[in-house]
């Protein structure tokens, strides 16, 4: 116990001390002009605490103080009805529906093009280089490409934010799983031919298995950047619904502190999926009776 506590713990913990330390600094720093300006103005003298004290307690800080955030995401989540459009959980729902779709539809496409590029020298050399052309187009510059031609065809809603996140998240699949196809050792495939396996039953029976750590560490990348695609695919459309329509409507407003609360949302629900394939890893590898 106390060397999990000296090993694990007590390092997280120190580093958690050390940012929030930077951070009360950086919240009197960045807030303390705003602070003057108004004492300024008023025609009054601030002392160090009176400034320390209202730099934490601004309406619209330049940099909101943690505990300011915490407030915010207490009232949004516990305080709102998750049907209400003043609720995060509400906004993070339509941002993982977007997310979960994008991603499912990122990991048939990255697997069913790994298998294709592995199998196939024509592919191989031809697909391969535009799979990794493709992830050059900065996605803010393709997000919005890709909702007007979808809208000018009817296509709205979920399946847009969807397919911006399947575009960010099939590449680490491909690269991934190409990867782990082809990790079998040569003298384990030849001794598949020299059973005369078929390439379905060499597929299946070794190339499959040995690609699963890979997949799976894939699928954490995938996963998170495929919320980032939600968010993103939320921004240029002017949506009233989702993280990024919140981060968006707390930029136009001025709520720094709402901004704040919808990007701990975004992490934490980034750390939550994350931890379920991780999870999932575990629980495939130990059935195939691999240690991850």
């Amino acid at each position: 116990m106390t060397s999990l506590f000296r090993d694990r713990i007590l390092p997280v913990l120190t580093v958690i001390a050390a940012i929030l330390v930077l951070w009360h600094v950086a919240v009197v720093y960045l807030n303390a002009p705003f602070v003057r300006d108004q004492a300024a103005r008023a025609g009054e003298t601030v002392t160090l605490s009176q400034l320390v004290e209202r730099s934490f307690a601004q309406e619209r800080p330049v940099l909101p103080a943690p505990h300011q955030i915490l407030a915010e995401l207490w009232d949004t989540t516990v305080n709102k009805a998750v049907t209400s459009k003043r609720s995060l959980v509400y906004h993070a729902w339509v941002t993982l529906s977007a997310t979960l779709a994008g991603f499912g539809m990122g990991t048939v496409l990255g697997i069913a093009l790994a298998i294709g590029i592995v199998h196939s020298r024509a592919m191989d050399r031809s697909l391969m280089p535009w799979v990794i052309a493709s992830q050059t187009i900065p996605i803010l510059a393709i997000a919005p490409m890709i909702i007007v031609v979808l809208n000018s065809i009817g296509i709205s809603g979920l399946m847009p934010k969807a397919l911006i996140s399947t575009y960010l998240s099939f590449f680490p699949i491909v690269v991934g799983m190409v990867k782990g196809l082809r990790s079998p050792d040569v003298l384990l495939i030849d001794l598949m031919h020299t059973y005369h396996a078929s390439p379905a039953q060499t597929f299946w029976k070794l190339r499959w298995p040995a690609s699963m750590p890979y997949l799976f560490t894939s699928l954490k990348v995938a996963i998170a950047i495929s919320l980032v695609g939600a968010i993103v695919g939320e921004l240029p459309t002017g949506a009233v619904a989702g993280l990024g329509a919140r981060l968006l409507s707390g930029s136009y407003y001025g709520q720094t502190i709402q901004i704040w609360a919808a990007l701990f949302m975004a992490a934490g629900l980034a750390a939550v999926l994350v931890s379920i394939v991780g999870f999932a890893h575990h629980r495939v590898l130990k059935r195939m009776g691999v240690k991850p």
